[in-house]
């Protein structure tokens, strides 16, 4: 018998909720020459049965047991029983993309690297789907054959589920997980700097769940044994740094400093008094070994937490805990009385504890500009943009504080109007509202592709400068036709707002279902020779021929000549429910190009306001935008969704409604709240309404409101599945955050969230 090329080790203990959808989502991989091996690492519920089941109906899982030794003592066991020639891990509660390990294997197939690793996804059931915030460093492009001295953000890819190792390099070096919690780092970080090159790949090849009820390793974090192998774990990495790459030493300390010594901070919060002595053990420990540069970049916060541990006054450190855990850290600041031109942070122990004053002392880095923007629309005239505006920890009020705000494009700047909008509270950051209008807009330079806002605060002596920055809730922000140029609002990677200034480029300004066809209208440049239409997905591309005709231009809404365009594309070529490129909401989202040559070019919607959705048995294909407002196809499990929000002028009622599709329940749509620490919800099931083609429900929000009502979800519960929570169309999500009495409808990964402030 031929040994299998990949080796799948999946160590497993109390996991019968998850386990097998794990198993699944494996057996469903495009990539089929692999085994299973399930390490049952001493389980004592039902998980065992899922693996059994596995093991029978498919010959590639087999099943090995062990007494409980741990994670790392379970990865070890199916190593030793691993016959493959590449050798991968899973985690038995997170998920597979299908084309994970093929697109993994083809790669080190081609570099001959000694391992690949690719970006990953974190999910649950209330907040989606979304990157996630460890691995968007290290895996931002594609980068083959690469090292982490040539790329040195791969010393922070703590985690080893994310690679397929070849297995010659693994038994070389001898690697071996130690008997501790966070087992992944030292043999990781080792593997990345013994290797000889290392294939980045952009694409999410891992779904790594964040359980509601908190069970994982991870979540467990405060707890003091899983903070001491968090510590004893880091001491084996830096052992590592300090022998063989003490280059990297600056950006691993940095990150132990901004996450794992601020993690022991934090559990000073929930600790029992018998642990606060051993916690602050832990935590001089690790910061003892930090380079005292990294230490110094922290905040004022960060310093005084790392100062009272080094003093171990345990009372202030729980103080800070929990100021830090009530969210408190923009306190105001107040004038040092011994210079108008200093300000002193009101963090807990100013006056009252060991620590000097002078460390209270904010630092100029920590007074800049902090600025948000809570709503954007289109008028006839202008763009009209909402938000708020501060000098961070300086009180901001109409008697002591100046805000101007300017238009930016390359050098030249041309002043906004500037209104305050009344604040419900006083405390919070300065609210305004500016109009840029649309004749500054169509009036910038023809050589520029975008613009700015600048924003300029003064703050009684305190003067700062900065760039409007969108903020959190603003995801999908809608553009408009400004002159001869589309004008779309969008995020930076700095985190700034930017009005990106396109022309010349492809455009949708239509679509309709015709039969089994969807049918594209547009416009598309004439300069074109022979342009095709291509759908980008993991299973290969679709190409669709394009019909076009000469159209007469209008100088002054376009600035080169366009042609018409149809395109028809067939459902049978869009939908494939068999091979979703999620796992977890079971979609794939096709990304549309224009190609002419060696060029390609993304399609811009300019002629929608909401989604365009086809219905074709249990499947439905959305057409859809981007955050950039580029054209996406959404192929997805016919199930409820949202594409329209009103409210009651008094805010007390809040109405949602979306299509009514064949074969979907809808007698259920709920509010859910998840209980602290646990699986379990509550829920506030809605009154629902039905036509032929629309359901509608309606929510007194007041219903909501209580102690404890700071996050419900919108979820369906379909009585004989698993319940889900309601995706909402990304065209109505440039229409939120929205408030709504007491709470504000936020978006999160395209879930509908009410939450109090």
């Amino acid at each position: 018998m031929v040994n299998p090329r990949l080796s799948i080790v999946v160590p497993f203990y109390n996991v019968e909720r998850y386990i097998a959808d794990c198993l699944d989502s494996l057996a469903r991989q495009t990539y089929d020459d692999f085994e299973v091996i399930l390490v049952d690492d001493g389980s004592k519920d039902a998980s065992v049965d899922a693996a059994r089941d596995f093991c029978s109906r498919d010959g590639r899982f087999r099943l090995v047991s062990q007494e409980n030794q741990g994670l790392g003592p379970a990865r070890n066991t199916g190593t030793r029983h691993a016959q493959g020639d590449y050798l991968t891990f899973v985690d038995s509660d997170d998920l597979i993309p299908r084309h994970a390990y093929e697109i993994m294997v083809r790669s080190l197939d081609e570099t001959s690297s000694s391992l690949a690793a690719g970006n990953a996804r974190r999910f649950n059931n209330t907040y989606g789907v979304r990157q996630s915030y460890v691995h968007r460093v290290p895996f931002a492009a594609n980068l083959p054959a690469t090292h982490v001295f040539d790329h040195p953000d791969l010393a922070i890819d703590r985690m080893v589920w994310n690679k397929v190792y070849r297995r010659t390099f693994w038994d070389q070096y001898k690697f071996e997980f130690p008997a501790i919690r966070y087992e992944d780092y030292p043999v990781t970080l080792r593997s990345h700097i013994d290797a000889v090159t290392v294939d980045c790949i952009a694409a999410p090849v891992y779904y790594w769940r964040e359980r509601e009820s908190g069970e994982s390793i991870t979540q467990h974090k405060f707890q003091y044994g899983n903070l001491a192998d968090r510590v004893q774990s880091a001491e084996m990495v830096l052992d590592l740094l300090d022998a063989k790459a003490p280059e990297l030493r600056p950006l691993v300390h940095r990150h132990f400093a901004e996450m794992d010594l601020v993690t022991i901070a934090q559990a000073f919060d929930t600790a029992d008094d018998d642990e606060l002595g051993p916690l602050v053990t832990l935590g001089r420990r690790l910061s003892s070994r930090l380079l005292p540069e990294v230490l110094g970049e922290a905040t004022t916060f960060q310093r005084l937490e790392y100062e009272a541990m080094q003093a171990g006054d345990t009372d202030l450190l729980r103080r800070l805990a929990r100021f830090r855990a009530e969210g408190h850290l923009r306190v105001p600041a107040v004038r040092s009385p011994a210079a108008k031109w200093r300000f002193e942070s009101q963090y807990p122990g100013l006056r009252d504890s060991r620590l000097p004053p002078e460390l209270y002392r904010l630092p100029r880095a920590e007074l800049e500009v902090t600025t948000a923007v809570t709503a954007l629309e289109w008028t006839d005239d202008d763009l009209v943009i909402r938000g708020t505006a501060e000098i961070s920890h300086l009180p901001a009020d109409t008697s002591n504080t100046r805000l101007r705000l300017a238009l930016v494009c390359g050098r030249l700047r041309q002043r906004l109007p500037v209104t305050i909008v009344d604040r419900p509270d006083p405390g919070a950051p300065l609210a305004f509202e500016t109009r840029v209008p649309r004749r500054k807009l169509a009036g910038l330079p023809g050589w520029a592709n975008s613009a700015w806002i600048a924003v300029d605060v003064r703050t009684g002596y305190v003067h700062r400068r900065g760039g409007l920055g969108p903020g959190g809730d603003l995801q999908y922000p809608a553009g408009a036709q400004v002159g001869p140029r589309w004008v779309q609002p969008a995020r930076t990677p700095d985190g700034k707002l930017t009005l990106q200034l396109r022309s010349a480029v492809p455009e949708l300004t239509g679509a309709r279902v015709d039969g089994d066809h969807l049918e594209l209208t547009g416009r598309i440049p004439s300069r074109l020779a022979r342009p095709e239409l291509r759908l980008a997905r993991a299973a290969g591309d679709i190409s669709v021929s394009l019909e076009r005709r000469r159209i007469p231009v209008e100088p002054k809404q376009r600035s080169v000549p366009m042609d018409e365009y149809k395109a028809r594309i067939a459902f049978a070529d869009l939908i494939d429910a068999v091979n979703p490129d999620d796992p977890f909401l079971d979609r794939s989202v096709l990304v549309p190009r224009v190609h002419d040559g060696e060029d390609q070019v993304l399609v811009m919607v300019t002629g929608l306001d909401r989604g365009v959705f086809a219905p074709r048995g249990r499947r439905v294909v959305s057409v859809s935008r981007s955050p950039g407002a580029y054209l996406n196809f959404i192929e997805s499990p016919a199930r409820v969704t949202v594409d329209e929000i009103t409210r009651s002028d008094d805010g007390a009622r809040l109405t949602i409604a979306g299509p009514r599709w064949p074969g979907v329940a809808y007698d259920k749509i709920t509010w859910r709240r998840f209980l602290p620490d646990s699986d379990d919800s509550i829920d506030a099931p809605c009154a629902v309404t039905l036509d032929d083609e629309r359901w509608t429900t309606e929510t007194e929000v007041t219903t909501l409101t209580g102690a404890e009502a700071y996050n419900w979800t919108l979820f369906a519960d379909p009585g004989t599945a698993t319940p889900y929570a309601v995706v909402a169309d990304n065209f109505l999500l440039a229409r939120l955050p929205l408030r709504v009495g007491p709470f504000v409808l936020r978006p999160r990964a395209g879930v509908l969230h009410l939450e109090t402030d």
